[in-house]
This record gives C-alpha cells, sequence and structure tokens, in this order.
C-alpha cells in the first residue's frame, strides 16, 4: 500500500516540478514576469496608437490638404511640437475655410472632399484621379463652368488662333472658366488637357499644338496659311516661345503670348489666395512672435443694454517698424490681422488692414520718436471673447502677436455706468460732415487714445468717457450729476478737480465728458487717477480708475 502511494506520489510530483521548471525557464527566456507583459502590451498599444496617429497627420498633410494648404500654413504645421496642437491646427484650417462658421455644417470641407471623390471616379486612369492634372485643378477651384471634350480625337478645325485648317488630334479637353480669383488669373481662363498617349491620362499644357496628332507628319495638317504656299510647317519648329503653332493669318490673341501661358500655368499651380494667408496661419496655430513689438488696449462703449462697441487700438513705435527709401520718401508698411472669437472657438468678427507711414527723408531722424495708431471698432453682445491680433512688417518679415481675453460688460437700464476711462493724446469736436465717420471717430468727437499710458509734462492729458442711466428731474428733465477727479502719486492725493454736469456734452440718461488736463506741475513718475460720478437725484455713484505716467 505504502509502495503504491509512494509510486502514486512520484508520478504526480515528476510532471509538477517540470511544468514549474518550463514555466521559469520561459520567463527567464522571455525575460519579462507577468506583470511586465501587460505593460509590453500597453506600450504596444500606445506605439501602434501614436504610428496610427502619425499616419493620418502625414497623410492629412500630404493628401488630404495637399492642394490648398499654402507654404506659410505648411510651415506653421512643421514648427507645431504635439499632436494635440496639430490636430487644433486641421480644425482651425477648415474653420477659416468655412463660409458659414456659424452652421454645424463646413461646407468648405464637404464640397472638399466631394471634390476628391469626383475626382477619383472620373479623372482615374493609372493614376488615381485626384493625382492628375484634372483632378488637382478639379479640387483646387471646383468644376469648370464650360468643358469642350473632344474624347476620341479625330479630325479638328483648328481656331484661326491657332493658325486654322485641318487637322487629326489625341484627345483632348479645354475647360473654361469665367473667372478664378489669384495673380495671373481674373477672367476667362481656359486651361486646356491633352492625352497624347491615348490611355486616358491627361495633362494639362501650355502649348496648344500638344494635341496635334500630325504634328510631325510631313505636309498633313497643314494650317491655312501652309496650304496656300504663304508659311512652310517646319517653320512651327523654329519658334523661340517653343510653341509649335502656325502662322496665324489675323495674328494672335493676347492669350497665346508665351509670357502669359507661362504665367497662368505657374498660378494654377499655387493654392487659393487668401488674403494675409500667413498671417491668419499664426494665430491659428497660436504661435507666439515677439519680433514686432506694440501695444494694444480696448474700450468699451454702449450701443444698446446688450451690444456694446468694442474699440480695438493698436499702437506701433516707428523706431520698430523698417522703413525703405522710395524715390525720395521713407515708406514702412505693416499688415494687421485680428480676430474675435467666442470661449468656444466661433468666429465673431475677423478684420485685415495696413498701417502704411510715409515721411520724407528729411525728416527721418525726427520721425523715429513717434508713434503710428490703427483702431478697429467692432459692435459685440456682453460676454467673454477672445481676441487674437498678428502684426507683420512687409519690409523685415518680422511678426508680433498677442492673444487676449476681453470680457464686454453688460450695461443694464436700471444702473449708473460708464464706458471705459480713455486716456488720450488728443481730443477733438469734428466738424458736422465728419461726424461718425473713420477711426478714432466717436459721435462728434476724434479721440486719438494712449496706448502706452505715457505722456510728456508738455502734453495734456485727454479724458473721455460716457455716463449712462443718469436719472431725470421730473420737471427740468435734466440730471443732477458731481463729477470729482482725483490724481494720486502712490497713497499721496496730488490734486483734485470738481464739475457738475452743466459741463457735460449734452445734459440727459446718457453724457458724454471730454476734458483736457495740463501735465506742467506734474514731476516725472506714476501716476493714478480716479474719477467719481454721484448722480445726486438717486443718490448712487460709480468709479473709473485710470493710471498713467509722466517722463
Amino acid at each position: 500500500m505504502s509502495r503504491g502511494l509512494r509510486g502514486l506520489s512520484v508520478r504526480v510530483c515528476k510532471p509538477s516540478r517540470f511544468i514549474l521548471f518550463c514555466w521559469v525557464a520561459a520567463v527567464l527566456m522571455a525575460g519579462r514576469l507577468p506583470g511586465e507583459a501587460v505593460q509590453d502590451e500597453e506600450r504596444r498599444e500606445k506605439s501602434l496608437k501614436r504610428e496610427t496617429s502619425d499616419r493620418y497627420l502625414k497623410k492629412w498633410i500630404r493628401d488630404d490638404a495637399r492642394y490648398i494648404i499654402t507654404e506659410e500654413e505648411k510651415k506653421a504645421f512643421r514648427q507645431l511640437t504635439t499632436d494635440d496642437e496639430r490636430y487644433q491646427f486641421i480644425e482651425q484650417f477648415w474653420l477659416r475655410r468655412d463660409p458659414n462658421p456659424d452652421t454645424v455644417v463646413n461646407e468648405a470641407r464637404d464640397e472638399h472632399y466631394r471634390r476628391i471623390a469626383y475626382a477619383n471616379e472620373r479623372f482615374s486612369s493609372g493614376t488615381p484621379g485626384w493625382l492628375t492634372d484634372r483632378g488637382r485643378i478639379y479640387i483646387t477651384f471646383g468644376p469648370p463652368d464650360e468643358i469642350e471634350t473632344h474624347a476620341g480625337g479625330g479630325r479638328y478645325a483648328r481656331p484661326i488662333d491657332e493658325g486654322g485648317g485641318i487637322t487629326s488630334t489625341y484627345p483632348f479637353e479645354i475647360w473654361r472658366y469665367r473667372h478664378l480669383e489669384g495673380p495671373d488669373l481674373g477672367n476667362e481662363v481656359l486651361i486646356e488637357f491633352v492625352d497624347p498617349t491615348m490611355t486616358g491620362e491627361y495633362r494639362m499644357t501650355m502649348d496648344p499644338s500638344e494635341k496635334d496628332a500630325l504634328l510631325h507628319v510631313p505636309n498633313a495638317g497643314l494650317t491655312t496659311m501652309e496650304s496656300m504656299g504663304m508659311a512652310s510647317k517646319a517653320d512651327r519648329f523654329t519658334d523661340p516661345s517653343g510653341m509649335r503653332l502656325g502662322a496665324s493669318p489675323g495674328g494672335r490673341s493676347r492669350r497665346y503670348n508665351q509670357f502669359e501661358r507661362l504665367s497662368q500655368y505657374a498660378a494654377l499651380q499655387r493654392p487659393p489666395k487668401v488674403r494675409f494667408t500667413d498671417l491668419e496661419a499664426v494665430v491659428n496655430t497660436k504661435i507666439s512672435y515677439n519680433l514686432l513689438p506694440f501695444n494694444s488696449r480696448t474700450d468699451f462703449l454702449r450701443i444698446t443694454e446688450d451690444t456694446v462697441l468694442t474699440a480695438v487700438t493698436i499702437e506701433l513705435l516707428h523706431k520698430d517698424m523698417t522703413f525703405k527709401d522710395q524715390s525720395g520718401v521713407r515708406r514702412a508698411q505693416v499688415n494687421i490681422f485680428g480676430r474675435v472669437s467666442t470661449i468656444t472657438g466661433r468666429v465673431v468678427q475677423v478684420f485685415e488692414d495696413v498701417v502704411v507711414k510715409d515721411v520724407p527723408n528729411s525728416l527721418f531722424k525726427q520721425a523715429l520718436g513717434g508713434k503710428s495708431l490703427y483702431q478697429r471698432a467692432v459692435p459685440l453682445r456682453s460676454g467673454r471673447y477672445k481676441l487674437e491680433l498678428v502684426l507683420k512688417d512687409l519690409h523685415s518679415g518680422n511678426v508680433g502677436t498677442e492673444y487676449v481675453g476681453i470680457v464686454v460688460p453688460k450695461y443694464q437700464d436700471d444702473r449708473l455706468a460708464t464706458s471705459s476711462l480713455i486716456l488720450a493724446d488728443r481730443i477733438e469736436k469734428l466738424p458736422e460732415r465728419q461726424v461718425g465717420r473713420g477711426m478714432f471717430v466717436i459721435g462728434e468727437t476724434k479721440v486719438h487714445p494712449n496706448v502706452s499710458e505715457q505722456f510728456g509734462r508738455e502734453q495734456s492729458l485727454g479724458i473721455y468717457f460716457q455716463v449712462y442711466n443718469l436719472t431725470l428731474d421730473q420737471e427740468t428733465k435734466r440730471p443732477s450729476a458731481a463729477i470729482e477727479y482725483r490724481f494720486r502719486r502712490d497713497e499721496e492725493e496730488i490734486a483734485r478737480l470738481q464739475e457738475d454736469q452743466q459741463e457735460f456734452v449734452g445734459a440727459s440718461r446718457q453724457m458724454t465728458l471730454a476734458r483736457k488736463v495740463s501735465l506742467k506741475s506734474l514731476q516725472p513718475g506714476r501716476y493714478h487717477l480716479e474719477i467719481k460720478v454721484t448722480d445726486k437725484l438717486s443718490d448712487r455713484s460709480v468709479v473709473q480708475v485710470g493710471r498713467f505716467e509722466v517722463h
């Protein structure tokens, strides 16, 4: 009995030791424990996801956006360091091309992929349709307004511009666009595609004679003048323009000019042009530059209870701008691109403009100490927004950026309130014909904000603001208000001024204060200006605070 038990125990233990030995050997050979195997699997999954992501991003810039992405956008895309930034770039890339950004559907993106699908369906040969010349033009510029098709080639009566006469051709098509945006394009753009290999792969050509199947056959496919003995077919091969067209009895139109055709051919290779694309690409990818310093400020003025005029002012110092001599005049030119969007990314306003400063050579050194201002006023509803500004000096290529959040106030009808306090270099009363028009104009007053808030002692401090919702006296229908100005340096009060509503412009529920204060008595340093407006009839008050520096 014991012997049997021992035999049984031997038979059970040997396989167990063998299995244990195999398991240990497998672990040692693999160099991993079970926990490490799980980690390795996770690493493989992450690697696969990264590889998949990389493939998509590379495919997107190489294939999907190949014909419509600009060089500036490509450079901006390549400067991005994370996939999150790249995916955000792609989202913004389509958003900026969306004709209706307020809708859920992005019509531009949908149309782009529809064109790719159409090109693959209609223009494929041995090459995918989207890679053919016809596919590229179709995807870039859309369907032509008219197509002249000669799918089988054969007998063809040349137009007189191409020499006239009868010949035989390879398959070809002529696409006509009534208008295409871009330099060297414009109205009546004709694009010719020829299939000289008879394989269905048409290629864009600059030379209309490429479709002539009898071009190299002596005494065949003659032009009108050649058939009359007034020209020789051999002359076609000595044309310095490179075209092999025969002489035309009445001469050729301008579109057959060598340089015109070359310019058009080059223009058709470029993506559709967008104004200041380079600046918008900087905004979309959130790349920060500080090569072109500038200052900016935003001011708010009430239009209605929920609509506020938001004035964006930009200040450029002349010493930071690049001037070029042009016939005795130094000129600097800076492009400005601005965009206002909600915190969810919906674009509300986009503005583009150019600041040009011309200075005679004789005054150039003096002008370098000056500055140029630009202002754009946009109506916004109350709420939170993102303001994105990009400036580019056209002569130096330097770029400056600024991304800030702004909170547009809500002016309720039952609360005493004021507009932004604007400290200005100049405040001018305008003649009637100029009221309400142009930059820096607020109603009947022209106000040049001092964006840097720095004033010289020889200057006057311009003060401008509006007061809203003052209580009116039931008898006189006029408000009763007191305004107090306090100038402080550190904690010390330097000066105090007072006035009442009689000195306001327009005595009603909304009044405007525009005045100047001499700074001659102030020593150099930083100051606080506190303005308190008190409504005597309702016993309410509101305070505005401004800061400035005297040098």
